[in-house]
């Protein structure tokens, strides 16, 4: 039996998994000169679009990464005319209907507020509702982006159902959990973990170290799946004088920023550290901080001087990076790091620890500056160093910016797409979406 991943004993596949229908749609279209309009439905095989269930218990307007992930996951697979049933728990002040649009069915579930993010929700167990959804509505697989109660529930009424499972891993849970004193859940969580993504026929991991720490822990069937960066809306080009004098930031003063999680796990006290040292080399510099959190409060008493804005999103959010100069960001705890990929985008001098997205993106001295994991000495050293980079236009930040076009969200779904067809290829399964008409005109 084909495993899921072994791409090499498939048959080429197109990204619809559809074969050659638009090759062929193609060579009609060349013979068809002035000839009318065609209805290619009996001629071509039947274009298929995949039905696929996504399941995550953090989506839009919530703000974190894996929130902006899924969003740009699913717009992307709408976008290629697949079929998706998005379940989630219901966000405050949403109607207990569920919304259709175009290809998009919003189901609903119940859930609580997470504890010390209250603006957060937590799918509560519904695995009779989702069993009794998809024996109704059959999706081709599901795919579970979370491995709380609701993403436990889907896992099992996909296997009651028989159904073929895709899943994320992209939160270190087991790692945070040194950070909020229960280190010593660290093997409990890291099990459950394994057991829930041992379960899945694919677990999707976004960077190749971070696939070959998860195989030493005992998990299967991984595949690297990268991340996307909108780079339209994260461009140096939308840099503001007016968001920095909103600011109060003169013309030639140095702006540090933050984005992220204000929380234990994100090491920001290593980023005060280095803010402080900055400062003894240049008066002007700056500190704006974009996120929330239970350690909002500490780090205004640790740095009175830093402007902290509170969560961002949209246009907002891509004014701050623009309008910044250089992007500190101290977690040693990310699956990835999408900051660091849009800090990237927007043009700014970067420093991260070499680990996942950094490691991944960033060759040091060229688009941006890595330390080595935990050498929070070197960290500091290396954020006065970007003192000497931070005007726009320099070779380092024109880099950084030059190295995120070809990471498009689209090249991302394609490879999502494709990982999909070779799990339905496996497990000997045709897509049941719904046949599209292919309408052939005049050349």
């Amino acid at each position: 039996m084909l495993r899921p991943g072994d791409e090499s004993r498939v048959t080429p596949v197109s990204p619809h998994c559809h074969g050659a229908v638009m090759a062929g749609a193609e060579d009609v279209r060349m013979n068809l000169h002035d000839e009318p309009a065609l209805d290619m439905t009996d001629l071509l095989p039947a274009h298929r679009s995949l039905r696929v269930a996504v399941v995550t218990e953090t989506y839009p307007p919530e703000v974190n990464g894996v929130a902006m992930t899924m969003a740009r996951l699913v717009d992307g697979l709408l976008a290629r005319g697949h079929e998706i049933q998005l379940v989630r728990p219901r966000q405050l002040g949403e109607a207990d209907r569920a919304l259709r649009t175009d290809g998009l069915h919003e189901m609903f579930m119940r859930g609580m507020p997470i504890p010390r993010y209250p603006q957060l929700r937590l799918g509560l167990p519904a695995k009779s509702a989702l069993v009794q959804a998809w024996q109704k509505r059959r999706p081709d697989l599901v795919h579970i982006a979370t491995e709380g109660p609701l993403g436990w529930s889907a896992l099992k009424a996909a296997r009651k159902l028989r159904l073929p499972v895709s899943s994320d891993f992209r939160t270190n849970f087991h790692a945070y959990s040194s950070h909020y004193g229960l280190g010593w859940l660290n093997r409990t969580i890291a099990a459950y973990l394994r057991k829930f993504h041992n379960q899945a026929d694919l677990t999707m991991a976004p960077t190749e170290a971070l696939r070959a720490q998860l195989a030493a822990l005992g998990f299967e069937r991984l595949q690297v799946v990268g991340r996307g960066v909108d780079t339209r809306r994260f461009d140096p080009a939308l840099r503001s004088p007016v968001v920095r004098r909103r600011w109060g930031v003169a013309v030639d003063d140095p702006v540090v920023l933050y984005v992220g999680r204000l929380a234990p796990e994100k090491n920001l006290d290593l980023l005060v550290r280095a803010y402080d040292a900055m400062r003894l080399r240049r008066k002007q510099l700056h500190l704006v901080v974009v996120g929330e959190g239970p350690c909002a409060d500490e780090l205004r008493q640790r740095c009175p001087d830093a402007l902290l804005l509170g969560s961002q999103q949209g246009m907002e959010l891509a004014q701050s990076y623009a309008s910044a100069d250089i992007f500190l960001f101290p977690s040693r705890t990310e699956t990835y790091g999408n900051v660091t990929a849009e800090a990237l985008a927007s043009g700014l001098a970067v420093l991260a620890f070499d680990d996942a997205a950094a490691h991944e993106l960033i060759r040091h001295g060229h688009n941006g500056m890595v330390v080595p994991c935990g050498d929070d000495a070197a960290f500091v050293r290396r954020a006065c160093d970007l003192l000497d980079l931070w005007r726009p236009g320099q070779p380092l930040r024109l880099a950084a910016r030059r190295a995120m076009l070809s990471r498009d969200w689209r090249h991302i779904v394609e490879q999502v797409e494709q990982q999909w067809c070779v799990l339905l290829a496996a497990a000997g399964q045709r897509p049941v979406a719904r046949r599209r008409r292919i309408v052939i005109g005049t050349s």
